[in-house]
């Protein structure tokens, strides 16, 4: 079942590289904060890379200022993000986070199968926007789609 606004963020372990690979559960990223997760289906994709990652790039400091953390998730590895993240000049403050096995992809109910392009399973695009924890917007492309979990999308939602 597809997480729902009102929900909680499921507990899960991602990956990240800060001072090589740790783990971080989703507790620490979300309770006690405002944030945005959005995830794209890959890193180095075309859409991920020319539009997505990058919209939030170039807005990041308008969420910032909002007391508000950005987080981009994928279900590739943490050396694979970090690699990405570089290649674009993401700012430190922008975590991405590895969800190498899509358990939270799956434990949101936002994965996708796409083994017909030889990628496996993978997150759907979207992004939300979550307090302490708790789901307060949520918006899930339509396959092939992007638009509302964009940055200018998101904080057009958040005013």
């Amino acid at each position: 079942m597809t997480i729902q606004t009102g929900d909680r963020i499921p507990e899960v372990v991602l990956k990240r590289i800060r001072n090589g690979v740790e783990n971080v559960d989703t507790p620490t990223l979300f309770d006690g904060r405002k944030v945005v997760l959005f995830a794209v289906p890959g890193a180095f994709t075309p859409t991920c890379s020319e539009k997505h990652l990058p919209g939030f790039i170039e807005r990041f400091e308008d969420f910032r200022s909002r007391g508000i953390d950005v987080i981009c998730m994928a279900v590739n590895d943490p050396f694979v993000m970090q690699a990405w993240g570089k290649s674009l000049d993401a700012p430190d403050g922008l975590q991405l986070v590895s969800d190498g096995n899509a358990d939270l992809a799956k434990a949101l109910g936002l994965e996708m199968d796409a083994s017909g392009y030889g990628m496996g399973i993978r997150a759907r695009r979207f992004a939300l926007y979550a307090e302490d924890g708790v789901v307060r917007q949520l918006f899930v492309e339509a396959p092939g789609e992007f638009g509302v979990s964009s940055a200018d999308h998101m904080l057009e939602q958040l005013g």
